[in-house]
């Protein structure tokens, strides 16, 4: 070796830190003895100048070759004097001449006029490729088509923009966040949402990242491209990759400052309305007030919100980082309530070595949010009080007259205080390593803490608790720790037709959460609020709490790509997954998952097809998934718990509360698992239409739910078990078009439908039993203690309304009912044997469309969904249609002309066909175009929510899948949409209409 190679190749050893490069060295000394062969290096760009991952290099007559990586960056070793070729989908191939003096080239290749959006670049797990490489089904959304407005939960950004993927936000509540269900819900107990994944981190949450941060977001639907995730894996995956340091330097700013108010709220009596009816009916003990209150608008607010983003980016070939901080505070148009939140973050990323074969990520991101809870009992307190009386009686005081739920609401929301605060915190560092040409190995540690505490203060001369308590103060804290560490290597090589990619990794996570809490009441005087417990001398054993646990799961990974002529695709991936989570027999298990495209456009029989058929793709895949998360640490074991129980201590000679069992054991318990078949289809019409349909069909088995067992022999009399079957049926479709496409009118327009049938295939085996199980509580409403609405049974869906069905109200005003057999009876006659279903809360169909037009400088957006065949109870206006509530109590005005005498009692006379369309978004914007190397200034003004399409009588037809009873207390929603799913019960937090007007200004220099 001569001194000139031994230098360099002692400076590749020094430039990427000796210790790595040292992987490389038998390779590089090699190389120095091949005269004619040389290493080179390069970007490929399109011809905008956006990096092109994913293009093809190739050494003209050979069959040596590689891709550009997700930078766009490629390396290979060539012949002195021949050349390469390269090329990607949508772009014409460039042919590049290799010189002895050639070491590094950009290319940048012109669009051909194909389909831009078979050349996206998509996340799949632990990598990325182009769409028209995919095989699974997965919808990707640009930062351009997320939701914009004043966002205070970062789901809502894929409201109506992904076909089966559902966001359903059943509040106003800035606080409040939202129900996403992919593909219908696969678990009973288990969480139903699907795994978010930020910049590869699986399993955070999604508000870590803010909107403006988001560059794209890619949902990964189907068995075959989730089964890479394995036990997490069953609802679907939501990835978003955020933005990062790019090449040159930018400063963007973004502004909105918006007025919401309420559009719509129920129409009950006014003051004079129930002044009316008192004279009419001659009732004598009603009590006039003198006042005209619509309670309803009392406890409300015209709410001024704004958000501010400031974002700095600054690249280069080996270097980059971009930054960005954020502050909103989003006011709700309920008194007290709203939400405040400052976040920010970072990143960056470093190359190393001549060739870049070493490459450094690193990301940073924080937020604080800070929001005071409202008590959602003020709704039903609004609902219920005699619009006669007034908020403050003569002497300035809160009005309060005695009566069972009858609380001043706007005193309610005063004289309290609910303070809560969450802190968010994601870090990551990713080391990319390239050798042996093809291959690339990557380390991945992240941590993610977040940790919410509370404070709580009812004085003593608040109604109800603070009261009844002598004052009452509250403290809770919780917090979760989650950290990972992945370690994988991918493999890529073009050989000749033949495109071969491979990975395999492993990874392990670690979730540790805590909390505590305490209380007390009993005051002797309001100074202190929530800081000072000790104060209080009213002591119960359960004031104090506090709790630990721990969770591992283990994971090693694999997958296999093949791709022949562009034409034919095949794709095969397995995992691993070992929790901590299960019992003792069931530690592991295995999800593999199959799917193959057949790439019929670019067949020569299809040639006379090229003037109008751009692309047409056919899909197949299968997979087994599963789902571990929402299911408790210690489930597994035998646990034993203080009971109600004492015994006396002869050593102490004092009496203790005894432990005793409270979970059964079971060995054989595990994660619920789904097995899913896709066959799809994309297609591209005459270079202006795209789209996409799938057909689905997903079994969920050993679906998890506590059982009731005899005992003995078990000494707890349930236990939590792998028993039932769910099935969940469906067909999508997705549409986008450039309707108009010209130098100076543009019109584009993109459509999402979706089509689920879900059904419970099996609940019982021969150990574990039950015909039914309960749900839809309509506990808390008058005279329904202990009554459901809903049941969870064998051949139904989720969400099943069960209950008599009602044949109209009959000459004297009573509701009239179907029996079994059909005939009309009162209800006295009515026995349980004559309850049937009623509907459920699944929709038939969910919709979201979108259009942008532009003209010249100007631009137009409107964007909506909506939903249609589900049923709800509306729970609401079964209780204020009671013939019993005048005058002491509010009623709705059609109530006066209803003719209804009954009582309220459940059945579908109140459920109602829950159908809408939402007018989501429409923007207006004005570019101004500024002469500074491309800088430019739009000003837009925006209207959010401006109006809903439905047939629905509640405040809102978009019912929550969770149970909002107390949400704004505990700020924790059910998960698995089974307590009070579609049920409308004095929860409604009404949703504001908002009109917005913003700013945005972008610097490059």
């Amino acid at each position: 070796m001569n001194s000139k190679n031994t230098k360099s190749v002692l400076h590749q050893m020094w430039t990427a830190k000796g210790a790595v490069l040292m992987i490389f060295m038998l390779f590089l000394s090699a190389s120095t003895f091949a005269q004619t062969k040389k290493q080179i290096s390069g970007t490929v760009y399109d011809n905008t100048g956006t990096v092109l991952p994913g293009a093809s290099i190739i050494e003209v007559g050979t069959k040596n070759g590689t891709t550009t990586d997700f930078d766009g960056k490629f390396s290979l070793q060539v012949a002195v004097g021949g050349a390469i070729e390269v090329s990607f989908i949508g772009s014409t191939t460039q042919k590049v001449q290799i010189t002895g003096s050639t070491s590094n080239v950009e290319v940048r290749l012109q669009n051909d006029g194909y389909t831009l959006a078979e050349v996206q670049v998509v996340s799949v797990g632990y990598g990325k490729v182009k769409k028209s490489d995919l095989t699974g089904a997965i919808s990707t959304v640009g930062a351009d088509d997320l939701v914009k407005g004043t966002i205070s939960s970062t789901e809502q950004v894929l409201q109506g923009k992904v076909a089966g993927l559902n966001i359903i936000r059943p509040s106003g509540d800035p606080a409040a966040g939202s129900t996403i269900r992919l593909r219908g819900g696969t678990s009973l107990t288990a969480s139903n949402s699907p795994l978010i994944v930020v910049d590869g981190i699986a399993g955070v949450d999604i508000n870590i990242v803010q909107p403006s941060d988001i560059k794209s977001v890619d949902v990964l639907k189907d068995a075959s491209a989730t089964a890479i995730y394995g036990s997490r894996g069953a609802n679907g995956v939501i990835m978003i990759t955020t933005k990062s340091g790019t090449k040159g330097v930018s400063v963007v700013y973004s502004g909105l400052t918006s007025v919401g108010y309420v559009n719509d709220n129920l129409d009950l009596l006014s003051g004079n309305q129930w002044r009316g009816y008192v004279r009419q009916n001659g009732i004598a003990d009603a009590v006039d007030y003198g006042a005209n209150t619509n309670w309803q608008k009392a406890i409300e607010q015209t709410a001024i919100s704004q958000s501010h983003t400031l974002s700095i980016n600054s690249g280069k070939a080996d270097s980059g980082f971009r930054t960005s901080l954020s502050y909103l505070n989003n006011e709700g148009v309920i008194k007290k309530s709203g939400l405040e939140r400052l976040s920010g973050n970072v990143s960056a990323y470093q190359f190393l070595g001549d060739n870049k074969e070493v490459k450094f990520d690193m990301g940073l991101f924080a937020n604080i949010d800070k929001w005071h809870p409202i008590d959602y009992r003020i709704f039903e307190r609004a609902y219920n009080l005699n619009p006669t009386i007034p908020v403050y009686d003569a002497n300035g005081n809160f009005s309060l007259v005695t009566g069972n739920i009858y609380d001043n609401p706007v005193e309610i929301l005063t004289n309290r205080t609910f303070d809560n605060e969450r802190h968010r915190l994601l870090g990551y560092f990713k080391t990319d390593v390239k050798f042996l040409n093809d291959f690339t190995a990557t380390a991945n540690i992240s941590l993610e803490h977040n940790a919410v505490k509370g404070g709580t203060y009812k004085p003593s001369y608040a109604v109800m608790e603070g009261q009844t308590e002598g004052g009452f103060a509250q403290r809770t804290y919780a917090e979760y720790t989650n950290a990972q560490g992945e370690l994988y290597v991918n493999y890529s090589k073009v050989i000749d037709k033949h495109n071969i990619s491979a990975l395999a990794g492993y990874s392990y996570l670690e979730n540790i959460y805590e909390g505590f809490g305490a209380q007390r009441g009993g005051f002797v005087t309001d100074a202190f609020s929530y800081n000072n417990l000790g104060a209080g001398y009213n002591y119960r054993l359960s004031d104090v709490y506090s709790y630990k646990g721990k969770s591992n799961l283990v994971s090693f990974y694999a997958r296999a790509n093949y791709g022949y002529d562009g034409k034919y695709l095949l794709t095969a991936t397995v995992r691993r997954d070992g929790s901590s989570r299960f019992g003792e027999n069931n530690k592991w298990g295995t999800f593999p998952s199959a799917s193959a495209a057949w790439r019929v456009s670019n067949e020569e029989f299809m040639e006379s097809s090229k003037g109008w058929l751009d692309n047409l793709k056919l899909r197949v895949g299968w997979g087994i998934t599963g789902n571990q998360d929402g299911i408790g640490e210690y489930k597994s074991l035998s646990i034993l718990g203080v009971g109600s129980d004492s015994y006396y201590d002869p050593v102490t000679k004092t009496w203790s509360l005894a432990y005793s069992p409270k979970q059964n054991p079971n060995p054989d318990l595990k994660w619920e698992s789904t097995e899913q078949v896709n066959i799809g289809f994309d297609f591209g019409l005459f270079n202006r239409i795209t789209g996409s349909f799938e057909w689905y069909s997903k079994t969920t088995k050993d679906l998890l739910y506590t059982y009731e067992v005899p005992q003995p022999p078990y000494l707890v009399g349930t236990m939590l078990a792998n028993v039932g079957e769910m099935s969940n049926k469906g067909v999508e479709l997705t549409l986008n078009a450039d309707i108009i496409r010209g130098d100076k009118f543009n019109w584009n327009a993109n459509l999402t439908l979706g089509h689920n049938v879900q059904k419970i295939e099996k609940l019982s085996n021969p150990t574990y039993k039950t015909d039914v199980i309960y749900s839809g509580s309509l506990h808390g409403l008058a005279g329904m203690s202990g009554q459901y609405s809903q049941i969870i049974a064998e051949g139904y869906p989720v969400g099943t309304f069960w209950g008599f069905k009602n044949a109209g109200l009959d000459s004297n005003g009573k509701i009239q009912y179907y029996n079994a057999a059909g005939q009309v009876v009162d209800e006295s006659a009515l026995v349980d044997a004559d309850k049937t279903d009623l509907g459920n809360i699944q929709p038939d169909l969910t919709l979201g469309i979108g259009m942008n037009f532009t003209y010249g400088n100007f631009d137009l957006g409107l964007s909506g969904y909506g939903m249609f065949g589900q049923k709800a109870l509306n729970a609401t206006n079964m209780m204020l249609n009671d013939p019993n509530r005048l005058p002491a109590f509010n009623v709705p005005d059609s109530f006066l002309s209803s003719g209804i005498t009954s009582a309220p009692k459940y059945s579908d006379y109140w459920i109602e066909d829950a159908s809408f369309f939402r007018l989501q978004t429409l923007t207006f914007g004005y570019t101004l175009p500024l002469k500074y190397k491309k800088s430019k200034v739009r000003m837009y003004v925006m209207g959010e929510n401006l109006f809903v399409i439905t047939g629905y009588k509640g405040v809102d037809p978009e019912i929550g899948l969770n149970a909002q009873d107390g949400v704004g207390q505990t700020g924790v929603m059910d998960q698995t949409g089974l307590a009070a799913p579609g049920i409308d019960k004095y929860n409604n937090y009404p949703r504001p209409t908002t009109i917005s007007v913003g700013l945005n200004f972008t610097l490059n220099n």
